[in-house]
């Protein structure tokens, strides 16, 4: 899409892309709960290797988009796309092979209390597949020295610090060997020096695995870091999808009231 100026919309008739590349697409998704509706005939793409970052005001959509990608919601209308496959069509044994597919880093790193740090990483392996202990040790370790916390795995969640949470979290996302990485707000409750490491453990990831990403996120400091591309919802749909320096330059007045920009 291209960056949008003043009062412009975006043309939401199709999807932005829906050729080989395009491997997350939503295509006119709207849901509703109850009398609320969140979507509004949603359109977007994330095209191979490419990290979106999604922005927004509170109740906007953004989480709910997330939920989707992962089969925990169904749109009442319209499709949402993983490489082609469209994931209310698929059955729940299809569903849990894709979500193998994806890793998913919660706002609260979501660690099991009573697992250490390497048992925490290990278990999605050991829920899913049937890989030998020495295997899934050997995997373990390497993510712990990808999000840079090698010496991690005995610790305890309650021993370790907000931003390890978060790195730890990462790790068991990435220790299926994901296509997909959703994140969703990676620097709430960070303070600025953790938040800016772990955004550059996001963009190394996404770099050096050439995964596929969706950040949802609303510092300014972390799109700037992680995205290649931003997306902006507005009362459930897509108000613009474009580069962040096009992004942060745009003088539409929506995004100029959302930073505090804008004058009386």
């Amino acid at each position: 899409m291209a960056p949008l100026n003043q009062a412009e919309t975006t043309d939401q008739s199709a999807p932005t892309g829906q050729g080989d590349e395009a491997v997350i697409c939503f295509d006119q998704v709207s849901k509703s709960f109850g009398d609320q509706q969140v979507l509004r005939d949603l359109s977007f793409d994330v095209t191979s290797g490419r990290t979106l970052a999604i922005m927004g005001p509170s109740g906007s959509g953004k989480s709910v988009t997330l939920r989707h990608i992962i089969g925990l919601m169904k749109p009442d209308s319209g499709r949402v796309l993983i490489e082609g496959q469209e994931v209310a069509a698929l059955s729940s044994k299809e569903i849990a092979k894709l979500r193998i597919r994806m890793g998913y880093v919660f706002q609260e790193g979501a660690l099991i209390n009573w697992l250490n740090v390497g048992e925490n990483v290990a278990l999605p392996l050991r829920e899913n597949s049937d890989l030998p202990d020495s295997e899934i040790s050997d995997r373990v370790q390497e993510k712990l020295e990808m999000v840079k916390v090698p010496d991690a795995w005995n610790k305890m969640p309650a021993e370790i610090s907000g931003g390890m949470k978060k790195r730890i979290g990462i790790a068991r996302a990435l220790i299926t060997e994901p296509e997909i990485i959703l994140y969703d707000e990676p620097n709430a409750g960070l303070d600025p020096e953790i938040a800016r490491a772990i955004n550059q453990i996001i963009r190394e990831l996404g770099e050096t695995l050439d995964v596929t990403s969706i950040v949802v996120e609303h510092r300014i400091e972390c799109i700037k870091a992680v995205a290649d591309e931003v997306l902006f919802l507005h009362e459930g749909g897509a108000l613009i999808q474009t580069d962040p320096a096009s992004f942060f330059a745009s003088e539409h007045p929506r995004l100029k009231r959302f930073f505090g920009t804008d004058t009386p």
